[in-house]
């Protein structure tokens, strides 16, 4: 990993929404989970992914040459491109990936459980 998550105090301050993963341009990146391409194509000169998850959750992949199209169903493991050779904001090429629940950026890494842990608190109809 060479940049973690890193959320600023408020949505519209600036913040790392994500994490930053060390590969080489060219190197396979596959979807975290299953679900349905929300997007693929080109966004300010850089290629990215969107997953449609389960619950409201999308994952973000860039930059990244697609090789799945828009409404495309995926799996958990799927290749979903290859990774671009722009370096962004990393000093050399990375995968930033990113995880939105809503429209609220969350550590991708929770989803491994190794993400920042917060106690949320149960709604009503949790509650026994």
């Amino acid at each position: 990993m060479v940049r973690r998550f890193d959320p600023p105090a408020q949505r519209w301050l600036a913040g790392h929404r994500g994490v930053d993963l060390a590969a080489r341009p060219g190197t396979e990146v596959r979807a975290a989970g299953p679900g349905t391409v929300g997007f693929a194509g080109p966004i300010g000169g850089r290629g990215v992914v969107t997953i449609l998850h389960a619950d409201g959750l999308r994952t973000t992949y860039l930059p990244v040459r697609p090789v799945v199209r828009q409404g495309q169903a995926v799996t958990a493991g799927q290749a979903i491109g290859v990774l671009g050779g722009e370096k962004g904001h990393c000093r050399e090429a990375c995968l930033h990936w990113g995880l939105l629940w809503g429209d609220v950026y969350r550590d991708p890494l929770a989803l491994f459980g190794a993400g920042q842990v917060r106690l949320l608190p149960m709604w009503p109809a949790q509650r026994e």
